[in-house]
């Protein structure tokens, strides 16, 4: 009796699995088998089974044991495919999505397939399927990408890293993140400066993550240990000098309402001065201070939230809410913008005598300054964490924004 293609497919991850550790990673193996010259035309009517697939997602904080102990997994499994010659290099040439029938799609799934993104029992067909499309926007979430699906070259170039360096990249930041995973208290935040993103842990889990805006790669946010202790609401902006220099005086210069029209005001000695007594054509105004009243225009819209440092360095609302959706979210002049900041804030205030959410959402409403000091100061870590794991062959990469891993191929943002 003729075995059903399942019981074939079955019978490959079972030798796959015993040539080689680890099922997701044995390329040479499974390249024998799907080359063989016997082993027909199979159709694309794979069952659900043929996505690996799988939740990206995950409550577990990076500053974590666990996480350390899965990112030693992952690394164990990388320097596996290092040893096999790292995976193949997928062609960058063309637009590869669902419904793509082309040559290209079978290096995709090879180089899926051995990072545990596709199953092994999909096959190396030419087909872009829904099983295909699946784990691209697996390996998408992975990487920190728009997960829809399609190859573009952001994609691309995730994809075509070598596992030499991401090996790397997971042991510098295995280092790098074991003195976060000591004596780690019950309730923080943590900035994840090159993945732009917040979390918000306690009790070890994450209860709230937040898209974060970080530092342009000349004006970077620092690495920083501290303690929230102060959330002001509707708060006057105070413009560093170096945005004086580099952005409000050229903007002066093209347009000399700038100010009048964002709500700025000059602040010098003797009080509130002119604009119009100012020669723009100098840096003379820098040694003055630039404060924008609260509003809708404010830099900080509706909070800020404190914590001490000696970076001038802060978190707070935008009112550009359109930023949080860019690719690359690295446009600040240091200071963190959140997305959903009003969430984090009722989190911090929570235990502060006199104040909830109602109360809170009323004084944004006041259009009034206020500041709030937290009754429990809740601590705050920046940090830059480029790669690390969240367990079941789950992996994470982010670009090297301000290039401290190491190697110029993981700072994607510059192509």
């Amino acid at each position: 009796m003729q075995a059903s293609r399942r019981q074939f497919l079955a019978g490959i991850a079972g030798l796959a699995t015993a040539a080689v550790p680890g099922t997701s990673f044995a390329q040479d193996v499974l390249s024998d088998i799907f080359q063989a010259s016997g082993r027909g035309d199979w159709d694309m009517q794979f069952d659900a089974r043929a996505s690996q697939g799988g939740k990206v997602a995950s409550t577990l904080p990076i500053f974590s044991p666990q996480t350390l102990g899965y990112i030693e997994q992952a690394i164990g499994e990388y320097s596996n495919i290092a040893a096999q010659g790292s995976w193949n290099t997928v062609p960058d040439t063309k637009k590869l999505q669902l419904g793509v029938s082309d040559p290209d799609v079978e290096a995709l799934r090879r180089r899926l397939i051995i990072t545990g993104d596709l199953s092994q029992s999909a096959g190396l067909s030419t087909e872009f399927d829904s099983y295909v499309d699946s784990a691209v926007k697996r390996f998408q979430a992975r990487h920190g990408l728009p997960a829809d699906g399609v190859l573009g070259k952001y994609s691309y170039a995730a994809m075509n890293i070598s596992a030499q360096v991401r090996l790397g990249q997971l042991q510098t930041n295995l280092e790098r993140l074991r003195p976060y995973t000591q004596n780690t208290p019950s309730r923080y935040v943590m900035v994840n400066i090159p993945a732009a993103q917040i979390e918000a842990v306690e009790n070890g889990r994450v209860v709230q993550r937040h898209t974060a805006i970080v530092g342009k790669i000349d004006r970077q946010t620092p690495i920083l240990n501290s303690a929230i202790n102060e959330v002001i609401v509707n708060p006057y902006w105070n413009a560093p000098e170096s945005i004086v220099r580099k952005d409000i005086i050229p903007l002066m210069r093209k347009d000399p309402t700038y100010l009048t029209k964002n709500n700025i005001r000059i602040l010098g000695p003797s009080g509130e001065i002119d604009p119009t007594t100012i020669d723009w054509s100098t840096e003379d105004a820098a040694k003055f201070r630039f404060r924008q009243d609260p509003g809708a225009n404010n830099a900080m819209a509706s909070v800020k939230i404190n914590f001490p440092n000696t970076h001038a360095t802060y978190m707070h609302d935008t009112p550009q809410q359109s930023l949080f959706n860019k690719l690359m979210r690295f446009d600040s002049s240091g200071c963190v913008r959140v997305q959903n900041v009003r969430d984090l804030v009722t989190w911090l205030i929570r235990d502060t005598p006199g104040w909830n959410r109602q109360r809170f959402e009323q004084t944004i409403k006041s259009g009034e300054s206020t500041p709030v000091q937290i009754a429990q100061p809740v601590p705050v870590y920046f940090s830059y964490i480029s790669a690390w794991s969240t367990g079941d062959h789950v992996t994470h990469f982010r670009d090297d924004i301000y290039a401290l891993d190491g190697a110029q191929e993981l700072k994607i943002s510059s192509l």
